[in-house]
């Protein structure tokens, strides 16, 4: 994967969600080509693995590059702490030139056999802005540098659920495929500048994962995409 992520050596990656399975296997990738990593951590009790993660990140970069690594800490249900977050990267570490937003949650399960009425309106508003709201407002936030810069990439983690309503419920199904129409117009309007996005899918091991967003990271061409990795669950794409 070497002359895959070339183009990224000294780039900028904010990975929300970092210390998850997903989150340290992509910081990793990222690593060994040379780019710089924020390290995001949602509740304080990661504290220590964000820092565990940052010393290993250490060990992985090619000789030659200087990257930097930090982490942040951010509960992103909230609006206020997603601006938070933005703000501190920004001024630890600079602009961001790739924004994978891997963050999210599941909430209560209900199941494919559940009631929609075990779902409160408040819940369900709550996994949205986790799992939509703040991946938009961190874009919003990230988009007007990478724009200037003419090259930019911001990655989504979906989930197989967004194809077939998945075994969570309605709140966690219908979040995840929200972020496929947000890829899809952000697509059609910002990829002629040279920011691409591309939600990936959730399942498989944490290092498959991590190859398919450094590939789409590296890969300009590759806009507008939803890569499907589900280990053959679903026939197609979605």
């Amino acid at each position: 994967m070497a002359g895959v992520g070339a183009s990224l050596r000294g780039r900028l990656v904010l990975i929300t969600g970092c210390t998850g399975g997903i989150g340290q296997a992509t910081a990793k990738s990222f690593a060994r080509v040379g780019c710089s990593i924020a390290v995001h951590y949602n509740a304080q009790s990661s504290a220590a693995k964000a820092d565990t993660l940052i010393t290993e990140l250490k060990t992985l970069a090619p000789p030659g590059a200087q990257p930097k690594f930090a982490a942040f800490q951010a509960d992103l249900s909230q609006y206020d702490n997603a601006r938070r977050l933005y703000s501190e990267v920004v001024q630890t570490m600079g602009n961001i030139d790739v924004l994978f937003s891997n963050h999210g949650v599941a909430g209560p399960v209900i199941g494919p056999s559940g009631d929609i009425g075990n779902v409160s309106p408040e819940v369900f508003e709550e996994i949205w802005r986790t799992n939509v709201g703040t991946h938009f407002l961190l874009t919003q936030l990230c988009v007007p540098f990478m724009e200037e810069q003419k090259w930019g990439r911001v990655i989504y983690t979906s989930s197989v659920a967004a194809g077939n309503g998945g075994v969570i419920g309605p709140h966690y199904a219908s979040s995840k495929s929200a972020l496929h129409g947000l890829v899809r117009w952000m697509s059609l309007r910002y990829a002629k500048t040279g920011i691409s996005k591309i939600p990936i899918g959730r399942l498989g091991k944490p290092h498959e994962m991590a190859d398919i967003v450094l590939l789409l990271a590296s890969n300009g061409y590759m806009t507008n995409k939803i890569i499907v990795a589900d280990g053959g669950w679903t026939i197609g794409n979605f």
